[in-house]
C-alpha cells in the first residue's frame, strides 16, 4: 500500500479522518431519548421508546428479562430521487437488514435482566443519505437509548442502567488500493472493498460486514481496514459520551 496520508480525497479528508460527526441530543421532546445524528451530509434522528411490556415470546424467559430492538427507515425526500414509503409489514429487505443490525448492536453491550419486563425501542429515521446510515444509526441509537435510561433511572421506570458497555460503528472500504474511513456515498459506489464495523468500548468486535464488489481482497487487507476502524471507533466514542454527558446535565 502506498502512502495513505499523503493522499486527500474529493471532500479534502486524509484516507483516515472521519467526517465532521455531530450529536444534538433531546431532538424529539416525546421520546425518552433522542439523538440527531450526523456523519458528514448523512443525518438521522435516533429516538428510544419505553414501554412496561416485553414480546409475547420472551415472556417465559427465566429469569426475566427486558428487551431492546430498533426499527429502520429512509425518508422519502432522504435521498436525491424520491424513495417510496414502504408499506406497512412490507418493508424492504435491506431496512430489516438494518434494522436488526441496530438492534444485535445495542442488546450487544446490554444486560437484559437489569430491566425484566420493560423494552426500549430504538426509532432510526434517516432525513439525509450520504452514506454511512447504518453505522450513523448505531452510534446515534446508543446516545439516545443512553439518555433515555438516565431519564428513566431518575423517573424511577426501570430498576438499573441495562448498558455495560457502550456501542458504535464506522464504514471503511479499499479504493483505488486505498483504504478509507467513513466512506461518503460518491466513495462507497466506486469501492472495491466496503465494510461496515461495529465495535464496543472495550474494543471487542459486535459485527463484521465485509463485501468485495467485483474484487476480492486478502486477510492483510481485513487487518488494515479493522485497524482503521477501531482507530474511527475510537473517536466516535468520545463524541458519544461527550453527548450524553451534556444531555444529562440538562436533566439535573
Amino acid at each position: 500500500m502506498e502512502n495513505m496520508e499523503a493522499f486527500l480525497r474529493a471532500d479534502g479528508r486524509a484516507p483516515g479522518e472521519l467526517r465532521r460527526i455531530e450529536f444534538t441530543p433531546n431532538i424529539a421532546p416525546n421520546a425518552a431519548g433522542s439523538v440527531l445524528v450526523s456523519f458528514g451530509n448523512t443525518r438521522v434522528i435516533c429516538a428510544a421508546s419505553f414501554e412496561k411490556k416485553t414480546p409475547a415470546w420472551l415472556n417465559a424467559a427465566n429469569p426475566p428479562k427486558g428487551w431492546i430492538t430498533a426499527e429502520y427507515s429512509m425518508l422519502p425526500y432522504s435521498t436525491s430521487t424520491r424513495k417510496p414509503r414502504a408499506s406497512v409489514g412490507k418493508q424492504d429487505g435491506r431496512s430489516i437488514e438494518i434494522q436488526r443490525l441496530i438492534g444485535r448492536s445495542l442488546r450487544a453491550v446490554a444486560d437484559l435482566e437489569k430491566i425484566p419486563g420493560c423494552s426500549l425501542t430504538l426509532d432510526c429515521d434517516v432525513l439525509q443519505a450520504d452514506g454511512g446510515t447504518r453505522t450513523a444509526s448505531i452510534s446515534g441509537a446508543y446516545v439516545a437509548a443512553k439518555i433515555a435510561v438516565a431519564r428513566l433511572l431518575k423517573s424511577g421506570d426501570i430498576p438499573a442502567d441495562p448498558f455495560v458497555d457502550a456501542v458504535a460503528a464506522v464504514s471503511v472500504g479499499l479504493l483505488g488500493n486505498r483504504a478509507l474511513l467513513d466512506l461518503p456515498y460518491a466513495e462507497d459506489v466506486d469501492a472495491d472493498v466496503d465494510a461496515n464495523v461495529v465495535m464496543t468500548g472495550s474494543s471487542k468486535f459486535v459485527e463484521l460486514q465485509f463485501s468485495g464488489e467485483e474484487a476480492v481482497f486478502d486477510e492483510s487487507q481485513v487487518s488494515q481496514l479493522c485497524a482503521l476502524a477501531k482507530k474511527g471507533i475510537g473517536e466516535i466514542l468520545q463524541l458519544q459520551q461527550s453527548a450524553i454527558a451534556a444531555a444529562l446535565e440538562n436533566l439535573q
